[in-house]
């Protein structure tokens, strides 16, 4: 590299994260390519000369390659430390991230959590080992300050140290700028917040902790990266990055309601129109230990969040025996109490403006939205001191939420993946493996019996979604989401135009997935497919309502369309 930074040329490509804490598979845009740019820009890198690609759109078109061949400095930002399904970009092989170093001609730089290491794919029940991919240089500690320091200060300034909130409060807002050239921009990007890192606990499977304790960023820090990225054309925000969004601008463990209260009326003073707000990780001890202070907290994020928000809580497992052989948190009764707390708080149904007050939360008159916020459960399997007894404490606790009437946003069910510098290293994937058969059968059984019930409590037929975003055609259907943490995995009957979005009602139930039509249902254009979508409405009856077209009212229709519908005369009809 040259001693100029003014002269660089600089690539930056994004394989996609997924940890206990960060998310960054799209539609989702992590902080560490956005950190990295800013810590370019503060040292001494234009703008201009900073190029970002996802790996998606290397994959796609071969042509931009050269920006990776023909880079000063390539900086590769990804890594996996959970598994998980993806629709919106798939992450990076091994083999893939390799490849960007054998073709960069200029110096290469390797970073995020895959410096904590990797396995032979992006899945569950795995071993992982320390790699370096081939990479001139790996950046043991954070990406974005090894970065900054490589090109400041060249050979001899590279190191493996941390960057401090100071940095960040700059880098955040100086690399503001690269979510213009990322694919979905701007129409379908969520931005993925950090507020803190690291972890007051020591969970054995989870690699949190090797950030060190929590180190939290000011709530103005937060909010001048949320206005910064509102002015590269960003709507959509999550505040994912953290281990626990209740203990914000705490010491750690205990809330801070007025931190709490800073950072959200913060973020919607700045971002006025923004179309989503939603969290990732509360911890559910904090709300047993502390359940005042927590509901104040939790009152003040379903204030000023937008519906559909979800807060994972990390009970990992249910059976006492593996909590005390992982360092595991919290019991399965306070988790319980936890799940009794947000329900109670923030599991209202946002009415026609939003508010509480013309939203009941349940029967006949609920409004027809997404509860506000509720919880989701983490499961992690293959841990220490698991047995077959483990899968029934499991699945006896989801059933006394779902007996008790309270509502869980999803059960996240997966198989750990042992990473070195973690207590799991030591156990790895053994019991993974030994219980693969078991393992299945009850996710099965949980997907049945638990996911699909709880589904339809949690968004019934009628339950409009706006926004949807369409993705992709199957079996004669269009597939779509909204942006938001978890979002439901939405068909549409017939193949739409995809990238458009439309706001759907839902019909039919799978277990993680809904069926629904547009909505309004314009009676006198819809299809067949569509007509029978809605219950009530069976092959017979669409196709008495087709023939009878076009009608002047729904009340022609019948009662069964009169939640899904409007009706129009032909000569009004679009």
């Amino acid at each position: 590299m040259t001693a100029d930074p003014a002269t660089l040329d600089v690539t930056i490509v994004d394989g996609y994260v997924d940890e206990p804490a960060h998310f960054g598979v799209p539609p989702y845009i992590s902080t560490y390519p956005r950190y990295t740019a800013g810590g370019l820009v503060d040292a001494g890198v234009p703008q201009s000369q900073i190029t970002y690609h996802t790996i998606d759109a290397l994959r796609e078109d071969r042509s931009l390659w050269r920006d990776v061949a023909g880079a000063d400095l390539v900086v590769y930002v990804g890594g996996m430390t959970v598994p998980g399904k993806y629709v919106g970009g798939t992450p990076a092989e091994p083999d893939e991230v390799r490849q960007i170093a054998w073709r960069a001609d200029g110096t290469t730089l390797l970073g995020g959590p895959v410096r904590f290491g990797v396995g032979e794919s992006n899945e569950g029940a795995v071993e992982t080992e320390r790699d370096d991919l081939d990479y001139d240089f790996v950046a043991k500690g954070d990406v974005e300050a090894a970065a900054h320091d490589l090109v400041r200060e060249g050979l001899e300034g590279f190191g493996d140290r941390m960057r401090d909130n100071e940095e960040i409060a700059r880098w955040a807002r100086q690399g503001a700028f690269v979510v213009e050239q990322h694919p979905n921009h701007p129409d379908y990007l969520i931005a993925e917040m950090e507020t803190s890192r690291g972890c007051a606990y020591r969970c054995s499977f989870c690699t949190e902790p090797l950030y060190g304790n929590p180190a939290f960023r000011s709530a103005d820090s937060v909010v001048d990266e949320v206005d910064a990225l509102s002015d590269h054309g960003v709507r959509d925000f999550r505040l994912g990055r953290q281990a626990d969004i209740l203990a914000f601008g705490g010491d750690g463990e205990a809330p801070n309601p007025d931190a709490l209260r800073e950072l959200y009326s913060g973020i919607r003073e700045v971002a006025p129109h923004l179309r989503t707000l939603h969290l990732d990780n509360m911890n559910p001890v904090t709300i047993t230990d502390y359940p005042e202070k927590s509901r104040e907290g939790i009152r003040i994020i379903a204030e000023h969040n937008t519906a559909g928000d979800t807060a994972a809580f990390g009970l990992e497992s249910a059976d006492p025996v593996v909590q005390e052989e992982n360092n595991l948190l919290v019991t399965a009764e306070e988790c319980l109490e936890a799940v009794r707390v947000v329900n109670e708080v923030a599991g209202w149904r946002p009415g026609p403006d939003g508010d509480r007050e013309t939203a009941p939360n349940f029967g006949d008159g609920a409004a027809r939205r997404l509860p506000k916020l509720l919880p989701g459960i983490n499961l992690v399997h293959g841990l220490a001191g698991e047995r077959r007894e483990t899968f029934e404490h499991n699945r006896e606790f989801l059933q006394r939420v779902y007996d008790e009437g309270l509502m869980l946003r999803r059960v996240n069910i997966r198989q750990v993946m042992a990473f070195e510098g973690t207590e799991m290293n030591e156990t790895g994937a053994e019991i993974a493996h030994d219980h693969k058969k078991l393992f299945k059968h009850y996710k099965r059984e949980v997907r049945e019996e638990i996911d699909n019930p709880m589904l339809q409590r949690v968004a019934p037929s009628g339950t409009i979604l706006p926004d949807v975003h369409l993705e992709y055609h199957e079996d004669g259907k269009t597939f779509g989401r909204q942006l938001g943490t978890y979002p439901l995995l939405v068909a549409v009957p017939g193949e739409r135009t995809l990238g458009k979005t439309v706001d759907v009602a839902i019909t039919d139930h799978g277990y993680r997935s809904v069926t629904g039509v547009p909505y309004p249902l314009d009676v006198n254009a819809a299809s067949m497919d569509e007509l029978t979508a809605v219950p009530g409405v069976g092959k017979s009856t669409a196709g008495d309502i087709v023939v009878g077209r076009p009608y002047d009212s729904v009340e022609e229709v019948g009662a069964d369309l009169a939640a899904f519908a409007t009706a129009e005369s032909a000569e009004g009809a679009d």
